[in-house]
């Protein structure tokens, strides 16, 4: 095991934590971690933390919150079909962007989400 994967290891597990704390972990710690610590290109990342997902990673959290009642099964559906159809056409499109361009729409949508939650509340 080379110190890459024990770094992969790490981001995937630090990503899981926030994941199941607060439900966030693919894109606002696995792509910046890859491209920051590990050097992938940004479309790279994004495209390996998307494959990514495809395993049923969350599945032990979500049994968690199924249980405890805090899963709303028809959204859920609702959500992936529009996630599914969402991604599907954004990533064609995004794949034609240069890396730079897609990270400063990235940083972007960070910096708005935290200025929502930091300055406004929810």
């Amino acid at each position: 095991m080379s110190g890459t994967d024990i770094a992969l290891i790490i981001i995937g597990a630090l990503a899981g934590v926030l994941s199941g704390l607060v439900g966030v972990g693919g894109g606002i710690i696995m792509v910046p971690a890859l491209v920051l610590l590990l050097g992938f290109g940004q479309k790279q990342a994004q495209g390996t933390t998307l494959a990514m997902l495809l395993l049923p990673v969350g599945l032990f959290a979500v049994m968690h919150y199924y249980r405890a009642g805090y899963v709303n099964v028809k959204a859920t559906l609702w959500l992936a079909l529009g996630f599914a159809v969402g991604a599907a056409i954004s990533a064609a499109y995004a794949i034609k962007l240069p890396d730079h361009t897609i990270a400063r729409i990235f940083g972007a949508l960070l910096l708005a989400i935290a200025a929502k939650l930091l300055i406004l509340g929810h």
